[in-house]
């Protein structure tokens, strides 16, 4: 796997590499609602009233994120998404 933001990240992810990035995830007590963001994909912003729907939304907003930075021939990038700390998270 090789994260996107590392040189040539797309060079590589047109070429079937997979790749993979860092996704902050947050809880916001008073909006009551998860928000993700990711420093290595500009313009990632995702927020969900629960976990379930936030991974939804991860998915659609990383996909189409993809699709726009790679301009590729490919019409649907896949997102592979694992994340650590489920636990934490969803206890809220």
């Amino acid at each position: 796997m090789y994260r996107i933001g590392f040189p040539f990240w797309k060079f590589l992810a047109r070429c079937g590499v997979t790749l993979k990035m860092r996704i902050h995830v947050a809880f916001d007590d008073e909006a009551e609602v998860f928000i993700a963001t990711s420093p290595d994909l500009p313009g990632l912003f995702c927020e969900a009233t629960t976990f379930p729907e936030l991974k939804k939304e991860l998915e659609w907003c990383i996909n189409a994120l993809l699709e726009h930075h790679l301009l590729s021939e490919y019409k649907y990038p896949v997102a592979d998404m694992r994340f650590t700390n489920i636990a934490e998270l969803q206890s809220t």
